[in-house]
């Protein structure tokens, strides 16, 4: 039932903008890291001597919590509006498939989308690094894989409380201005805790444990989903 969901859900974003917003935000960032390392190159070039990638894709994952963040409230509200404009809710939910699998479908689709937006920004990367002359046969492919991914599974309680506040909601006004707070809070959370939800897409990648910050995001993720889920499922939506 999902997997049929799932597959609607990614017929109805064609002309929505939604695949400019996933390719945006990594060509954003590398662009960003060009324009840095293209007017101080050889000063950065000396500064990471010992560890030419591993400085670049430092100067990167800086900004990728609040563009995750960011991401995921701007598709929450995107992958909502597609049947809140339409009017579609009651056509769609009485269909024969549950309640659960069409809400289940919409953030898996939320998902596979940024995680395609965090695979375009490992790639561009590895791409600029190559043509600022970095070693090829140094890449470092697990950490660039990482890059996007880790912080993501950090930053899944944002997306799944977004897509839950911008599901049952046909104002989105609200959902899209809390991600907004939510995104630039996140910037500052590591000087309220590291063990602060917002702080984890960040410790997701720098933290002294990475995998157990990853692992809470997701845990409290899959918990707000579930939430979202039955509220959904109980919920009159228009």
């Amino acid at each position: 039932m999902t997997g049929r969901a799932l597959s609607s859900d990614w017929l109805k974003i064609r002309g929505k903008g939604i695949w400019f917003l996933v390719f945006l935000a990594p060509i954003g960032l590398i662009a960003m890291q060009a324009l840095n390392f293209g007017l101080r190159l050889d000063y950065l070039k000396e500064q990471y001597a010992d560890n030419l990638w591993g400085g670049l894709l430092g100067n990167v994952v800086i900004f990728v919590p609040l563009s995750l963040m960011l991401g995921a409230t701007i598709l929450s509200s995107m992958i909502a509006n597609v049947e809140h404009e339409q009017g579609s809710w009651k056509q769609l939910l009485a269909m024969p498939i549950p309640r659960s699998a069409v809400y289940l479908a919409k953030f898996l689709l939320a998902c596979l989308l940024l995680v395609i937006s965090c695979l375009l920004l490992t790639g561009g990367i590895v791409g600029l690094g190559l043509i600022l002359g970095f070693h090829a046969s140094e890449i470092p492919w697990v950490q660039a894989i990482k890059l996007g991914l880790l912080p993501l599974a950090g930053a899944l309680p944002v997306l799944s409380l977004e897509l839950w506040l911008t599901m049952v909601n046909k104002n989105q006004a609200l959902p899209v201005t809390l991600g907004i707070v939510l995104a630039i809070t996140g910037m500052f959370a590591l000087s309220i805790s590291p063990n602060f939800p917002l702080a984890w897409a960040q410790m997701a990648w720098n933290g002294p444990n990475p995998y157990l910050y990853a692992g809470m995001g997701t845990g409290l993720g899959i918990l707000i989903l579930l939430l979202g889920m039955v509220h959904f499922s109980r919920k009159d939506v228009a």
